[in-house]
């Protein structure tokens, strides 16, 4: 593909609660072995793009360490490759990345110096399959400067969360309202676009002398008028895991047979690293109904519609229900837990129950003594 990538990922949300405390969203882990970014690394990877800038700054440490080798992607040629842009201190800029613009602006030389006419810029929180290739055939097409991809989320309520959408008949996008008070359709970005490169530059050098840095509201909607804005309708699954409620439907949603194929047992693969880790191990009474467990578990308990991350306890007599339990987790003894996210590294201790609303679950954050002393 006759494209450059540029995954943005430096952004938090408070929405997201105390699961991005310690991590990029970007980083969140998804469907047992996956992280976020896996998904639009994979779509990159899939669509032959070979060269790919991924832009963290928010609590990076642990996107750094899952993307320190670029061959999980097969992004490792000799042309192209990984990239990870963090803001830098120089002499003419001491300023942290104040907006998507700006983020890309202060790294404008990785476009500068790429020969590529096309840049595929991506969100790092999207869950989707999407070859590019067909949204730049769309966007050569119709002659866009700048096309974005859309889906119909179908309810109102949920379109207010993202960058609401009207378009005419031939998918010229004649309105884009960012986060509105009242979603006047259901049409709404998902934070993938495709621009030539050449025309970035122009428009990101634009934004800087004027003191913009956002990429939407001082690009994509300022220019609306004054450049060809086309839409590419997405009509598979996606979604967009930028709040705690949305992250744990996300989840849940790989428990249906379906989405689960549709990702996991459909070419093009999602591609991840892989970690050196033991199957899962399951002991005595332990029963499991519709859930997805990770390698180096081990389960004496229960586990019902709920997924189970890597490297988790399981202790005896426990029951999971419609929950999610990150990373090495320890649940002691006689636990009962239902309609939870299970903060990473925590310690359940034997005896605990722990009971979220099933509309709204609860985020436990714990952190005690695995062994008394």
């Amino acid at each position: 593909m006759k494209a450059i990538g540029i995954v943005l990922a430096a952004g938090n949300n408070k929405m997201m609660k105390e699961l991005s405390n310690k991590r990029a969203i970007a980083a969140m882990p998804i469907a047992g072995n996956y992280r976020s970014i896996d998904f639009v690394l994979s779509n990159m990877s899939n669509s032959h793009i070979n060269k790919v800038a991924v832009i963290t700054q928010y609590n990076a440490k642990s996107l750094n360490e899952h993307l320190n080798s670029s061959k999980w992607w097969d992004f490792g040629r000799k042309q192209g490759g990984l990239y990870l842009f963090t803001p830098t201190i120089t002499a003419n800029n001491s300023n942290w990345y104040r907006g998507t613009a700006d983020s890309m602006y202060q790294n404008l030389d990785y476009l500068k110096n790429s020969h590529e006419p096309y840049v595929v810029i991506a969100s790092g929180d999207g869950i989707y399959k999407l070859d590019y290739n067909k949204v730049l055939e769309f966007h050569i097409e119709k002659q866009a400067d700048i096309t974005m991809v859309v889906t119909d989320v179908k309810d109102k309520e949920e379109a207010k969360r993202f960058g609401n959408v009207t378009l005419d008949a031939d998918n010229l996008v004649l309105n884009i309202e960012e986060k509105p008070i009242e979603a006047e359709s259901t049409i709404v970005s998902t934070g993938i676009y495709i621009i030539r490169r050449r025309l970035l530059i122009e428009l990101l050098e634009k934004a800087a002398a004027e003191d913009r840095y956002d990429f939407v509201k001082d690009i994509l909607v300022r220019y609306k008028q004054v450049k060809k804005v086309y839409a590419y309708n997405l009509d598979s699954y996606w979604s967009n895991i930028s709040t705690a409620d949305a992250y744990f439907k996300t989840n849940m949603d790989f428990l249906n047979r379906d989405i689960r194929d549709a990702f996991f047992k459909e070419y093009p693969n999602i591609y991840t690293k892989v970690e050196d880790l033991p199957p899962v191990k399951y002991n005595g009474e332990a029963q499991v109904k519709n859930s997805l467990v990770a390698n180096g578990t081990i389960v004496n308990g229960t586990i019902e519609n709920s997924v189970v991350f890597k490297k988790v306890y399981v202790g005896n007599n426990c029951v999971i229900k419609n929950s999610i339990i990150l990373n090495d987790v320890y649940i002691g003894d006689n636990s009962y837990i239902e309609n939870c996210i299970i903060e990473a590294r925590g310690t359940i201790k034997a005896g605990t129950s722990i009971v979220g609303d099933a509309a709204q679950p609860k985020i436990v954050v714990e952190k005690a003594e695995r062994y008394d002393t």
